[in-house]
């Protein structure tokens, strides 16, 4: 006789499956990202047209370090902006 599977595990309307789901799909976006910036450059020239365009592609190289300064920015103010909150 075939069991019930048991769905207790999933918590309160599948939050858990729901974070996996989130967690699988940013470690797809950064593996996929990794690949674009970094790994392809590395690797031998591509016959498929578009590896080879993802590997002569310059914008994912300088992507993330001129990103930073600008989290950088967003961080501070975003602290700024809840000091002032807090004791106004």
């Amino acid at each position: 006789m075939r069991e019930k599977l048991d769905l207790r595990f999933l918590g309160c309307n599948g939050r858990v499956i729901t974070g996996l789901a989130f967690i699988a799909s940013g470690v797809i976006s950064f593996l996929l990202f990794f690949f674009a910036a970094i790994l392809s450059k590395l690797l031998p020239p591509f016959q498929n047209p578009v590896l080879r365009a993802i590997q002569d592609d310059r914008y994912y190289c300088f992507l993330v370090p001129l990103t930073i300064p600008v989290i950088v920015i967003a961080v501070y103010l975003h602290w700024l902006s809840m000091k002032l909150f807090k004791h106004a």
